[in-house]
């Protein structure tokens, strides 16, 4: 490589990383106009240190399926599944069999469905030459049948008193609940898997130019079945973190959050198309949601209409994506 070359790369990450910059500070900037308007038309019930904690709640769970959504997404990939998976794994890790086995049982339980799904999904998408699209609507199908027939149409109540203390105000550290730290931890190992290893910059490659990818030495089907994996592996733990606080398992449980998961993805950066991921943004962009509907539940607006504040939410995402100068890398 030339000298002009690799200055002209260092001139293209540099602006790659103001742009970068600029995406997460109007997300930051839409985040705080929205706790505004919470402020604003509930004061007493928003800002509560209760209601505020009950929105990064909420935010953890959808929150640890958004980053494994944000790396498939990433890579050029689509995984229409993870909701259906993560109802699989929470019916099938509180039965009564596996409840027998207490917490570990029902955490290993909910991580190896999840891996397993995803380990699915991988094989049919990278060795079996299946569209994404199709092979996790086929999946997102049968995890939706399968967690019906586990449970019979019934919710299954969990028994196990560790893994419902872990949910208990008592188990908050330093007024934190523990499944935001749990997000947390997800968040920073995702951003650090992305931005500082090769299997980061590996799944950028494979998004942004397959074919070239190839030529480069990339192993292109291998990552895709990882990153399937990793999907899966945070499905898992979502499963997991929704048993803590729902205190049982539901064939319905993870309802859309393909959905929301996508949605918050594109909004925080993430090119639809491949080759460029941000998981800070894909966090915001989750945020960003969950505060919407934590407002229009404080002021009673139907549910209809949150829906459609989304929707309006993700066309100017793509909108912008699309009139970004490099919107189509």
């Amino acid at each position: 490589m030339s000298a002009a070359e690799s200055a002209g790369d260092q001139e293209s990450s540099r602006r790659l990383g103001v742009r970068w910059d600029v995406r997460t500070l109007s997300l930051l900037g839409v985040l705080a106009v929205l706790v505004a308007v919470g402020g604003i038309t509930a004061p007493d019930e928003f800002l509560a240190t209760s209601n505020l904690q009950l929105i990064l709640t909420q935010a953890s769970v959808i929150g640890v399926v958004t980053v494994g959504m944000t790396f498939v997404i990433t890579s050029g990939g689509i995984d229409l599944s993870v909701g259906a998976i993560v109802a699989l794994a929470s019916v099938w890790a509180t039965t009564v069999a596996t409840q027998e086995f207490g917490f570990a049982g029902i955490l290993f339980t909910a991580v190896v469905v999840g891996v397993g799904c995803g380990l699915v999904n991988g094989l049919l998408i990278a060795y079996g030459r299946m569209v994404p699209f199709i092979a996790t609507l086929a999946m997102l199908a049968s995890a939706r049948g399968l967690a019906l027939q586990i449970t019979d149409g019934s919710t299954q109540i969990v028994s196990v008193a560790s893994v419902l203390d872990l949910g208990a105000r008592d188990a908050y550290v330093l007024g934190i609940p523990p499944l935001v730290l749990i997000f947390a931890a997800v968040t920073v190992i995702g951003w650090l898997l992305l931005n500082r290893t090769t299997f980061g910059r590996r799944t950028v490659a494979v998004g942004g130019n397959a074919e070239a990818a190839r030529l480069a030495g990339i192993d292109v089907r291998r990552q895709r079945l990882y990153l399937y994996l990793l999907s899966g592996l945070c499905c898992g733990i979502a499963a997991f973190m929704l048993i803590v606080l729902a205190g049982s398992g539901q064939n319905t449980n993870g309802n859309l959050y393909e959905l929301d998961a996508i949605a918050a993805a594109i909004i925080g950066g993430t090119l639809l198309s491949g080759g460029r991921g941000t998981v800070v943004g894909s966090v915001l962009g989750v945020l960003v949601f969950t505060t919407i509907t934590n407002i229009f539940a404080l002021n009673n607006l139907e549910t209809a209409v949150q829906q459609i504040a989304k929707g309006a939410i993700i066309v100017a995402a793509v909108l912008v994506q699309r009139r970004s100068p490099h919107g189509d890398a």
